[in-house]
């Protein structure tokens, strides 16, 4: 039985996601704090889709992931779609402060509840959609890209750690480039942004990373080849380049 909790699924890649695993079969787990937008999605496929509240943020989103998972009759790949992140160059200690707690508490929070789930019932896959943001510190959004980063280190450091204890648990890192979301749209000047990849473009290549169980996706091609640029500007000109988010 294929079976799959999205966290982070009441908008953006993570509904579109959802509705297309439901579409083909899948039970699938959403959670979020917007229940009305999830109950939405039951709507649609209601002998498919189950429904959890839940803020990430928290210390009882555990609790609400175990409480999904037993409605979907268990777990076979847990989705960390779930994000926050604002174009910040005044460095609002709000606004980096609730990156950090959704990007970095909450993402540890669930990770390592689905890392133990899995390793007490014979494996499983994580999967996270992190961001090409990781690949340098952006001045714009200084949390946001840390926070990436963070993400990047963690899934290798579990993916190490499954393989160091024989555990049947396989990590997937997916980082997508520029998406039209929401969070996009926090940008003021997002019309200078290169490369802004539609949902259901990114959608596709992501489920698709996802059934192949790959260890690491950037999408897309063209993301790709712009980080590998990206990764050999040295440090002492990287802070000279006008940042693009």
């Amino acid at each position: 039985m294929n079976r799959i909790v999205i966290i982070g699924a009441s908008s953006g890649l993570g509904q579109k996601i959802a509705l297309d695993f439901a579409a083909s079969g899948w039970t699938v787990g959403v959670a979020a704090r917007r229940i009305d937008r999830l109950e939405q999605l039951r709507e649609r496929y209601p002998e498919s889709i189950h429904t959890e509240a839940m803020d990430v943020s928290t210390p009882e989103a555990v609790d609400h992931l175990h409480d999904l998972i037993d409605k979907c009759g268990g777990m076979d790949v847990l989705l960390y779609a779930s994000g926050t992140g604002w174009h910040n160059p005044e460095l609002d200690a709000e606004k980096e402060l609730r990156t950090v707690g959704v990007n970095v508490d909450g993402f540890t929070r669930i990770v390592t509840a689905a890392f133990k789930y899995f390793a007490q019932n014979g494996g499983g896959q994580i999967a996270a959609l992190t961001s090409v943001a990781g690949t340098k510190g952006l001045g714009v959004a200084p949390a946001y890209s840390a926070s990436k980063r963070y993400q990047w280190n963690y899934l290798q450091a579990i993916d190490q750690l499954a393989h160091a204890h024989g555990l049947n648990i396989r990590i997937t890192d997916i980082r997508p480039g520029f998406m039209n979301t929401a969070l996009l749209a926090e940008d003021p000047d997002r019309s200078r942004l290169p490369m802004v990849m539609d949902v259901d473009y990114a959608a596709r290549r992501i489920e698709r990373a996802i059934l192949r169980q790959k260890h690491t996706a950037t999408i897309d091609w063209r993301w790709r080849a712009l980080c590998g640029l990206w990764r050999r500007v040295p440090n002492f000109l990287w802070r000279h380049l006008r940042a693009m988010m």
